[in-house]
């Protein structure tokens, strides 16, 4: 004999009233009716759709419009707006507003009542969250598989903390402005001019005075031109300031408080690590997949390894992640180690946040750098995304990208705070060899090999970095430094022509 189920439980939950307080509303009416002077200690946070009573938000927005368009809002007015409406005949018709005015206890108190009525609203909110996560989870909603549940829910969450948690406000300037000079003063103690986290290329730091907390930068670049290399110097130099800053303080051996994530996308965690190794020991990473290195190589290699395993930098190699499983996991990372910079490499292989329903890949990638920079807004740090270029820099004379180049250059040119590209002569150079055939003459020939040799030599180990835009100071072009043998990039000594390290 089977036995039913005992569901007294869940019976109490399904009887339980949504959180309303009619009583504040009705007190909070009274108060904005009475002395519409009361609106302005609501008006920054309140909204009709706030209120349980749909009654109570047809009169707030009345009171509302009335009052933004410089018109008074009071049971005189408003019992003409409502007399032929009908609206006020279910709460006993318009002398429902004389007693709204009778139940008001005092003006001073508006705050305190649309505190409480937003409140309300906000567990009513979380009370349809749940209920929504809840048929998710019985399949009687959108069939999401379990993990996309838990992003779409984590997303609806931030959404809700942030449109309806209404944290933002007025800063007093006399704050924006102690935090400007402390900038200005960190700027100048450090000597070089470097006010934000030293990116580890001296001319870069030099022209953006480091990565900066709050900044989407993006770093695009055709296939080849090495995004990732560069990328991954910049996140190296960042986890080396962030380890010298921590040993400066507490002296050797410190642990940093702090780190930088790199969410490889394309790369596994271990060629991302293998490329930084052969950067950091000078050993051909071909070298290092097949095996033929020395003895002596492979002791430096272990070497280097013990002193990168020290950086803190952390690696995510989940392919195609999701823009809010990327902030699930970067606001645990800030919370358990710390966080000062995320990479992202690359944006167009990112997914916008589970559940939503972009209409074309446009709408898409500004679901996705949106999603950036408010991680970056949220969290204080930099975030540095990657991107391709479209393939009509190919077809060019001039192969430079410029911010047109951008795919989907709109929402990523428009969000970004900075944008920079990453562009190699000799890799176009090497394409543009004279062939023998082509000439009628060998002269001819040898003059133009002769002439292209002359322009390979100059483009050989060169790199320039084109900030594009940047939001917070000057554009212009960079010259880096490349060994393409080590996919490693450096300052370039201008003087020598090298590595200025």
């Amino acid at each position: 004999m089977n036995s039913v189920p005992q569901t007294d439980g869940l019976l109490r939950v399904s009887q339980r009233q949504p959180p309303a307080n009619l009583q504040a509303e009705q007190a909070l009416l009274g108060a904005l009716l009475a002395n519409n002077k009361a609106y302005e200690r609501v008006s920054e946070f309140l909204a009709a759709e706030h209120f349980a009573d749909p009654v109570h938000g047809r009169i707030y927005a009345a009171i509302q419009r009335r009052i933004e368009a410089g018109q008074l809002a009071d049971a005189v007015t408003l019992r003409g707006e409502f007399a032929h409406s009908g609206l006020l005949d279910e709460l006993g018709g318009p002398e429902y507003l004389a007693r709204l005015i009778s139940a008001m206890v005092g003006i001073i108190n508006a705050g305190d009542y649309g505190r409480i009525i937003h409140d309300a609203w906000l567990r009513r909110q979380l009370v349809d969250l749940g209920e929504t996560v809840v048929n998710r989870a019985f399949g009687t909603d959108e069939g999401l598989e379990g993990r996309e549940q838990l992003e779409a829910a984590e997303q609806a969450l931030f959404d809700l903390a942030k449109d309806g948690g209404n944290e933002g406000g007025f800063v007093p300037f006399g704050r924006a402005l102690t935090e400007a000079v402390t900038m200005a003063e960190k700027a100048f103690t450090s000597g070089g001019g470097v006010s934000g986290l030293s990116s580890g290329l001296r001319d870069l730091d030099a022209k953006t005075g480091g990565l900066h907390p709050s900044d989407l930068l993006i770093l695009a670049g055709r296939p080849g031109m090495g995004k990732t290399a560069l990328a991954t110097k910049i996140a190296f130099g960042a986890a080396q300031s962030i380890l010298r800053a921590a040993e400066d303080e507490h002296g050797p051996g410190a642990v940093p408080k702090g780190g930088c994530a790199i969410f490889s996308l394309e790369m596994s965690a271990d060629q991302l690590a293998t490329r930084l190794l052969s950067e950091a020991s000078r050993i051909s990473g071909d070298r290092i997949r097949r095996g033929e290195i020395m003895q002596r190589d492979f002791d430096k290699f272990v070497e280097v390894s013990r002193e990168l395993a020290r950086l803190p930098l952390y690696i995510d190699d989940t392919p195609a992640i999701t823009i809010s499983a990327l902030r699930t996991r970067c606001r645990r990372l800030k919370r358990t180690r710390g966080l000062d910079f995320i990479v992202v490499d690359y944006l167009q292989l990112m997914r916008p946040a589970a559940g939503s329903r972009p209409e074309n890949r446009v709408q898409e990638i500004s679901q996705i750098t949106q999603g950036l920079k408010a991680i970056a807004k949220e969290l204080a740090v930099p975030v540095m995304a990657l991107s391709q270029l479209s393939r009509q820099v190919e077809s060019r004379e001039d192969k430079r990208p410029q911010l047109s180049d951008l795919r989907e250059s709109g929402s990523i040119e428009q969000d970004a705070d900075m944008v920079m590209f990453v562009y190699r002569d000799d890799y176009y150079l090497k394409m543009q060899e004279p062939k023998q055939a082509a000439f009628d003459k060998g002269e001819k020939f040898e003059e133009a090999h002769t002439a292209w040799i002359e322009r390979m030599e100059k483009a050989h180990n060169r790199a320039d970095l084109i900030v594009a835009k940047q939001r917070h100071g000057p554009t212009g072009t960079i010259p880096l430094f490349f060994e393409a043998e080590f996919t490693r990039f450096g300052d370039l000594d201008i003087t020598h022509g090298h590595d200025g390290y």
